[in-house]
């Protein structure tokens, strides 16, 4: 029997195991702990060095403990200012255009824009309807990353810092590392508003506003997180496409694209786009306006940005490279610079300079005009003017209604805000003033073919003793016409006749023409010895253009607000009063044509042309100036040094004469000759040779009188 008890043993598998893999196992494990035990043993460091170690890590345990506690404070502190600012952001509307002042928008006389004054605003312009171009460089340009961040870019904070200290700056200066959103918020000022008691100006308030400092740094991070969940990306770059400074007075894109390129930001190109995001860099400097190949050479920079981020393709990038942004017509000739700072002058001050509206005026210049005596006043300085000469010019145009059509204020022309040698500055008037003399006389009742003497001549001047006025080229004629008095500049027969009509009466004459200075009140008044500018003197002359009536020069034919249709200001000036009869000023217009055809200025004469005018020299040559007409517009010009210096060989029949016959032959070109309107000495009778012009009028007419009888009765028996 097998087994034990008749049982049999079950049927069942031996169980195998490796007992050489499990022996090795038990091999290789203590082997590695004999192996640790040892490696511990062998490399154990000396105690200092495991000292120091654990020195450090206990450091590093509590940096780690402190740090994240401090972490966490900080970004609780963040939430919170965050939480502060959100409810504090006004609407975005109301942030659009804060400008505290206005801009002045000056219209040509066929209405065409030539100037602005003041911080223009466009219009607004959003981040859905600006030039997709115009968007993609400035977010090249400015913050590539401005779709993916919360505000703030830590990474571009610490690159500027490092740029900073490699420069010897401060980590807060120069660079600034800002987003878009840190940009916005200096743009707003972090919420503060402008206060006038507190900023003088609102120019003082952004310098403020724009000025880094470590705890403006701080604050602009809550501030910027509450902008981003306040108005999220879109309305922010909105908010910076209107109110970002771009230089030339233009505040926001659209204004700016409007200024230089006369278009709206929503249709530029990458060329000019690239430009209208460089500014953003240094407005005033890269403005295309001051140097337009500087600005070409920023928009490359900008659209080598763009195409390396992918926002211009290949062709897109070499075809902006190669037909660079260039400025609209108006805004690359930038004419009228001098008028367009005497409209805003003579405006009202709620309406020019310190307008807190938008203001469009209507003006008279005409820009082709302009252009023309601005051409003229170059050629001659470039070619009859000794180089380096510090000689400076100005020049007028009107109409014989006083509409001025043209003012240059000096040789520099593309300039704004700049002295106004036509409008500010007062220089004796010379023998410009001498027309006024006759015209006393001719109103008077005598005429271009009486006769006065030309000898030595002294008056004696109460307070100041005996005055005897010479003549320029020294030489005496004897009897002369009126008419060869003027056209030759005679200085004794000029005294003569203004001592017969009176000088009181002179004097009234050339104030009532507009002379509005102190006018001099001894006899030499009669040898242009009183100051005035060169608007009025022109302004005097168009009177004898058109017939003997005083003109008030004007610039302004309608002034609005944008947006409005009714105007609040219509022109202001143009003829006013008779001053001397029609009779007087005809046979005054043709003795100042001799001065031209046959006098002292002959330089000036245009072939084909009636033209009318007088010269005028100051005694040791500190002034010259030369003043005239054609049937179609008066020009006045002025020469002379700012510090009244004398002139080195320039009378008023010299360099005055020849910028005056550049302007006209200019102006006139396209124009049809017309006749002076004018009296001509076979149209009178002939002169009474019997009877010389000598104390009393040879034809007698009601004389001016003063209003006062006793002077009136003195000034009968004693001839003047």
């Amino acid at each position: 029997m097998n087994g034990t008890g008749g049982r049999k043993r079950p049927l069942v598998a031996e169980r195998r195991t490796n007992s050489t893999s499990s022996n090795a196992k038990k091999k290789t494990a203590s082997s590695r702990r004999s192996t640790r035990r040892a490696r511990s043993q062998g490399s154990r460091a000396p105690w200092p060095v495991r000292a120091v170690t654990g020195l450090f890590r206990f450091i590093a345990r509590a940096i780690w403990a402190i740090g994240w506690r401090i972490a966490a404070m900080v970004g609780l502190v963040v939430l919170l200012a965050t939480l502060y600012f959100y409810p504090q952001l006004p609407p975005i509307d109301s942030l659009i255009d804060a400008r505290t002042r206005g801009s002045v928008t000056m219209l040509d006389r066929e209405g065409r824009v030539f100037a602005w004054r003041g911080e223009t605003f466009g219009g607004t312009i959003t981040a859905d309807t600006v030039s997709p171009h115009l968007k993609n460089a400035i977010i090249a340009t400015e913050d590539k990353r401005f779709y993916r961040h919360l505000g703030i870019s830590p990474r571009g904070i610490l690159g500027a810092i490092r740029i900073n200290l490699a420069e010897g700056r401060g980590p807060f200066e120069g660079n600034g590392g800002s987003t878009i959103t840190q940009q916005v918020a200096k743009l707003i000022c972090l919420g503060v508003p402008y206060d006038k008691s507190k900023w003088k100006s609102e120019a003082d308030y952004e310098a403020d506003c724009r000025r880094s400092s470590l705890w403006r740094k701080i604050k602009e991070v809550p501030f910027s997180f509450a902008m981003e969940a306040r108005y999220g990306k879109d309305n922010i770059l909105t908010l910076y496409l209107n109110r970002a400074y771009l230089g030339a007075g233009a505040r926001g894109f659209e204004a700016a694209a409007q200024r230089y390129f006369g278009k709206s930001a929503n249709e530029v190109n990458p060329a000019e786009a690239a430009m209208l995001a460089g500014l953003l860099k240094a407005p005033s400097y890269y403005a295309p306006t001051a140097n337009l190949k500087r600005a070409q050479d920023r928009a490359a920079v900008v659209l080598g940005l763009m195409h390396d981020q992918g926002y211009l393709t290949d062709r897109q990038y070499r075809d902006a490279l190669a037909n660079p942004a260039r400025l609209s017509k108006a805004a690359e000739q930038r004419t009228g610079g001098y008028f367009a700072d005497w409209v805003v002058d003579s405006s009202p001050a709620f309406l020019g300079d310190s307008t807190t509206e938008d203001v469009i005026v209507w003006t008279t210049l005409d820009q082709k005009i302009q252009k023309s005596a601005e051409e003229a006043l170059q050629t001659v300085f470039e070619t009859r003017v000794k180089p380096g000469s510090r000689a400076e010019a100005a020049i007028v145009v009107m109409s014989a209604d006083g509409a001025v059509r043209a003012m240059v204020g000096g040789r520099q022309t593309k300039v704004s805000g700049a002295f106004n040698r036509a409008t500010q500055a007062r220089r004796q008037v010379g023998s410009t003033f001498k027309p006024f003399v006759y015209a006393a006389a001719l109103d008077m009742g005598y005429d271009m073919n009486a006769y006065v003497e030309d000898a030595p001549l002294t008056v004696y001047v109460k307070g100041s003793g005996e005055w005897s006025p010479k003549n320029y080229d020294g030489k005496y004629r004897g009897m002369i016409t009126l008419t060869e008095a003027l056209a030759n500049s005679v200085n004794t027969a000029t005294v003569r006749v203004g001592q017969a009509v009176g000088l009181e009466a002179v004097r009234q004459v050339a104030a009532d023409f507009g002379l509005q200075s102190d006018l001099s009140t001894g006899p030499a008044i009669l040898l242009g010895a009183s100051e005035s500018t060169l608007l009025e003197m022109t302004g005097a002359y168009a009177g004898i253009l058109n017939g003997g009536s005083s003109v008030r020069p004007y610039g302004v034919l309608e002034l609005r607000l944008q947006g409005d249709e009714t105007p609040l200001m219509g022109q202001d000036g143009g003829i006013g009063e008779r001053v001397i009869s029609e009779r007087a000023a005809r046979q005054l217009t043709y003795m100042m044509t001799q001065v031209i055809e046959q006098g002292t200025g002959r330089r000036a004469r245009l072939k084909g042309r009636e033209a009318a005018g007088k010269t005028g020299t100051t005694s040791d040559y500190r002034d010259a100036w030369f003043i005239g007409f054609t049937a179609d517009y008066v020009v006045g010009v002025w020469m002379g040094n700012d510090d009244n210096t004398p002139l080195t060989g320039v009378t008023g029949g010299g360099l005055p004469a020849e910028i005056w016959r550049e302007v006209m032959e200019r102006i006139e070109a396209d124009l049809p000759p017309r006749p002076l309107p004018m009296i001509r000495p076979e149209d009178l009778p002939p002169p009474a040779l019997a009877e010389p012009y000598s104390e009393q009028p040879r034809r007698q007419a009601t004389p001016r009188t003063s209003g006062d009888p006793i002077t009136d009765l003195l000034r009968a028996i004693l001839g003047n």
